[in-house]
């Protein structure tokens, strides 16, 4: 079968445009502790707190508790001063962890009820914004609505020591890649798709992919050259902070180029290899890889169900730690039938446009992950995403850029997002990474139906996958198996759960404020339990809901267009096993 670049950009729009990182490691040497005790609700102001004075000695002895809890940690703290608040800021003699003082004061809490709160004093330092030439075209990349907020994941990991595989048409050498690129391969044995007259080999840079009408099937029209895979490596890792082009998302990891397309698309029997491959397997006559990717990147894709040949291969590939993200594809219709999205254990990624819909063609439905900005390039080309590219329109020529669209644009964002939060957390499996990115996107902005659990949310996927951020977790609270008993959370918020019998269903009442949509997301805690997730209103009627299988992210949106907040109820229904789960409401 061969799996045709159908993904690729649908506008070859070009433009002629043309680090040192303020990363800040997690770490504090302070922390804040409000003692229920040390503070009183102004009385010309109830929403102010101010400070009210504690005897030396109750301090001192709170002193001596807290420095008991630091004893184990090596450190040893002082009372700084009082907050205007009537939080008390203790300073240590040394800097733990963002994780070393969240432990902390949850042992503070733990031991005393009259701490009304503990956390750490966090710095924090104006985010890195690059001074490439055209970062202010790249709205994918930083604006709020329709934006991944990669600026404040910057301020938390770039991306080093990460390689991230594009496997694709290969690459063009790029004044902005140079020094982005570790040892690919081209995987193509046909030399009729390769077009370079030759085989597999070492060489995994791009001859171009132009074709003549007719060469791909009758009926089929010329195309110019893609250089799709040199589009995809930037958005990953171009260089960024050089005063020249575009930024890459993570911008300190490297990329391996895959070459698997050519002339007319590339076959499964290539892509398949070139998984194994990169993720550090064997494959017969190749030399070892000596940079294995922990990211694998495919923005490619055809029409039918998963094959065994590439669900082997994705299985290979995540057996070594290796998160492979895969385009839904751009044929406006259910991503069920698009392969090798619809294969298990794949991040699958529908695209957005610049207001956080859906784009026109993005593929959706109940195997996609989650969504990125793809681009819609019909009313601007500024409208879509803007990337490293080649000018050539058959063989190679000058470097260039261009606004491309897709989901095959929109795949590398999540990948390079992937990078980053493999460098904060060189641990994470491919699992625990697709877990993140879920419970961490953002509500749809939009109009995005079965786009998965949300927009990507860099900085917070990132948060996700460390521990270090993300939305506040409440625990459900028997019983609230009605309407009428429903919890009320205060959203946006995470609420643990549990499912304890075959009878048992949870509610959760929330106010949606005028103007706002909506978002719910119900993640299973063992991939073998079914619940199921309902959006109803205050007569009961249900207005969204999500009925997926077993394991796999529920998801069901409303959006209030009215002038006043409405009240909703969210209802988790077991269909089939018991235990926990999590549900996410944000808006």
């Amino acid at each position: 079968m061969t799996a045709g670049a159908s993904q690729a950009g649908v506008s070859n729009t070009q433009v002629d445009v043309g680090v040192a990182s303020l990363v800040r490691a997690s770490s504090t040497d302070r922390l804040i502790v409000s003692y229920r005790d040390a503070s009183q609700v102004d009385a010309q102001d109830a929403t102010v707190l101010r400070a009210v004075g504690i005897a030396t000695n109750a301090l001192e002895a709170r002193l001596n508790v807290v420095n008991s809890a630091l004893a184990l940690r090596g450190a040893k703290a002082r009372v700084l001063r009082q907050m205007g608040t009537g939080a008390h800021i203790y300073k240590l003699d040394k800097a733990l962890s963002h994780g070393e003082m969240l432990s902390l004061a949850n042992q503070l809490k733990a031991a005393d009820p009259n701490i009304a709160y503990a956390e750490p004093d966090r710095k924090m330092y104006p985010m890195f914004t690059p001074n490439d030439t055209s970062y202010s075209s790249q709205w994918d990349l930083y604006e709020t609505t329709g934006g991944i907020r990669a600026p404040a994941a910057w301020d938390l990991s770039t991306g080093s020591g990460v390689v991230v595989a594009v496997i694709d048409t290969g690459y063009r050498p790029h004044a902005d890649l140079s020094g982005q690129i570790v040892a690919g391969y081209d995987m193509i044995n046909d030399t009729a798709v390769s077009n370079d007259g030759s085989g597999r080999d070492s060489d995994p840079s791009d001859p171009g992919d132009w074709t003549a009408a007719g060469e791909c099937g009758t009926g089929e029209p010329a195309s110019n050259s893609s250089w799709h895979g040199t589009h995809v490596a930037g958005t990953i890792a171009a260089k960024t902070n050089n005063s020249t082009g575009v930024a890459g998302i993570a911008f300190n990891a490297k990329v391996q180029p895959v070459r698997v397309l050519g002339k007319c698309g590339g076959y499964t029997s290539d892509i398949a290899d070139g998984m194994v491959w990169a993720s550090g397997g064997s494959v017969s006559g190749l030399p070892t890889n000596a940079t294995p990717a922990k990211v694998i990147n495919m923005s490619l894709g055809g029409g039918g169900a998963c094959d065994t040949t590439s669900q082997n291969a994705i299985n290979s590939a995540r057996s070594r730690g290796t998160s492979v993200i895969v385009a839904a594809g751009n044929e406006n219709q259910n991503a069920s039938n698009s392969n090798p999205a619809n294969c298990s254990g794949v991040v699958a990624v529908a695209a957005t446009d610049r207001n956080g819909a859906r784009a026109y063609y993005s593929n959706y439905g109940a195997i996609v992950t989650l969504a990125a900005p793809g681009g819609d390039v019909r009313s601007s080309s500024s409208n879509g995403i803007l990337s490293t590219l080649n000018a050539g329109t058959k063989a190679p020529g000058s470097d260039s850029y261009a606004y491309y669209q897709g989901t095959s644009m929109a795949t590398p964002h999540v990948a390079g997002v992937v990078a980053l939060m493999m460098s904060a957390k060189p641990t994470a499996t491919p699992d625990q990474i697709k877990a993140a990115l879920i419970s961490s996107a953002r509500a749809f902005p939009g109009s995005c139906s079965q786009c998965g659990a949300g927009i990507l949310d860099a900085a917070a996927a990132v948060a996700a996958i460390t521990g270090t951020g993300g939305l506040p977790t409440v625990n459900e609270t028997e019983s609230n198996g009605s309407i009428s008993t429903a919890n009320t959370v205060s959203a946006p918020a995470n609420v643990a759960g549990t499912i304890s019998s075959t009878s048992d269903t949870d509610y959760f009442k929330v106010t949606l404020p005028a103007g706002k949509t909506l978002a719910a997301t119900l993640t299973m805690g063992s991939s073998s339990n079914d619940f199921d997730l309902y959006v109803k209103n205050s007569s009961g009627t249900t207005v969204a809901s999500s009925e997926k299988a077993a394991g796999q992210v529920d998801s069901a949106s409303y959006a209030n267009g009215g002038s006043g907040s409405v009240t909703l109820y969210v209802q988790v229904l077991r269909y089939s096993g018991t235990g926990s789960y999590t549900l996410k409401l944000q808006w």
